[in-house]
């Protein structure tokens, strides 16, 4: 059994500037942090004792036979990519809602493929994490995501995160002198919208044509140097709120999903407040809502968005890591020697050959409706 943690991450400048189509040219650069809200992958080889070989449990459950029919994109590509050959039991548990702006998709990514390179008996560093990572949303998914989240989640921490016009990608810790970390995460609010929201989708919108962007991406690109040097000065913090502001305007110019009414409507009402600045995390649209509120108008805020889930939180620095490791009893020859032989199928005593009803009892109902067996809990 194997179960690895893997941080989501909040990106404060230079989103946009991370997508391959512009840093392979221009160059690109961001500036991000993990926090304490994770992403929890449990991996085994699974006994080979049922009638399937594939057991996934995220927001569905999956017993599949073959690879081919696992439903879930990531699990169903990292299986093949990685040549396994064994039945796997994998679950799922986030810390947060998925399609949210938190990089979970990457941390997903980046913490099966660790989790399954451990249960392969292969502990892999960070940077191999990351490039495969990337390679495996990019090149074999073909999603529209950007280069950032799978750096943030496999490393961990405050970072700039440097993309090189020839593909190289560094991971440069930022270091702050005492307190001065405390300071800004003490001054930040993140939000729940409830708004669900692919970020390739929302990306679509703008990736296109990047390169008619140029001005908005040069800005934020800027943004990533002049906030660092700001942490690294005894300028007041509530100056990074400020930058906050100017980054997200200027975003917002990047393309028509990137906001909303719904989302200014929010902003506005915590500017109102006392917000000095902050963001949709992300791709936008919807998501996470991420705000610099000086401590003293926190309160006032959270009143003005007392209908949306605040969400505490503090940095971290771990990044990906394997928390669990329990060598089980290795089931691998029964297992080849079953997959020799014709089995026949499991059934319910008394129910017909290709399926059962099971009923199931409500509380002051006399009426008790029925489950087929594939949809059990």
């Amino acid at each position: 059994m194997i179960i690895s943690r893997t941080p989501f991450r909040v990106s404060f400048f230079g989103g946009g500037t991370d997508y391959p189509g512009w840093y392979r040219r221009h160059g690109g650069a961001v500036l991000s942090t993990t926090i304490d809200k994770f992403c929890y992958l449990s991996c085994r080889y699974l006994p080979p004792f049922f009638d399937y070989r594939y057991r996934l449990v995220w927001s569905k459950v999956e017993n599949r036979r073959e690879i081919a029919e696992i439903e879930h994109p990531v699990v169903r590509c990292l299986l093949g990519h990685l040549a396994i050959d064994r039945g796997v039991e994998i679950h799922h548990v986030g810390d947060l809602p998925a399609r949210s702006g938190m990089g979970s998709s990457s941390a997903f990514t980046v913490g099966l493929l660790h989790a399954l390179h451990a249960l392969s008996g292969r502990m892999v560093g960070r940077q191999e994490l990351m490039h495969e990572a990337i390679h495996v949303e990019q090149d074999l998914l073909r999603e529209t995501v950007g280069s950032q989240d799978q750096a943030s989640a496999a490393f961990g921490g405050l970072n700039k995160i440097t993309f090189e016009p020839g593909g190289q990608i560094r991971v440069t810790p930022v270091v702050l002198r005492p307190g001065r970390a405390d300071e800004l995460d003490g001054s930040l609010m993140l939000f729940y919208t409830g708004i669900v929201r692919t970020a390739a989708t929302v990306a679509a919108t703008y990736v296109g044509d990047l390169g008619q962007k140029r001005r908005q991406l040069r800005i934020l690109r800027d943004l990533v140097d002049e906030s660092i040097e700001l942490l690294a000065s005894d300028a007041p913090i509530a100056d990074f709120g400020e930058l906050l502001d100017e980054a997200w305007q200027v975003k917002r110019a990047l393309g028509a999903g990137v906001s909303n009414a719904d989302v200014d409507e929010l902003y506005a009402r915590a500017r109102s407040a006392g917000a000095i600045g902050g963001k949709v995390l992300g791709a936008g649209g919807g998501g996470f809502l991420l705000l610099f509120v000086p401590r003293a108008r926190q309160d006032d805020v959270a009143a003005a968005l007392g209908e949306l889930v605040h969400v505490p939180f503090a940095f971290e620095s771990s990044g990906s890591q394997i928390i669990f490791y329990d060598r089980e009893q290795d089931f691998a020859t029964a297992e080849a020697a079953r997959r020799q032989r014709v089995v026949r199928p499991f059934r319910e005593l008394g129910a017909p050959d290709d399926a059962w009803d099971w009923p199931i009892p409500y509380p002051n109902d006399s009426t008790a409706p029925t489950v087929p067996v594939g949809e059990q809990p």
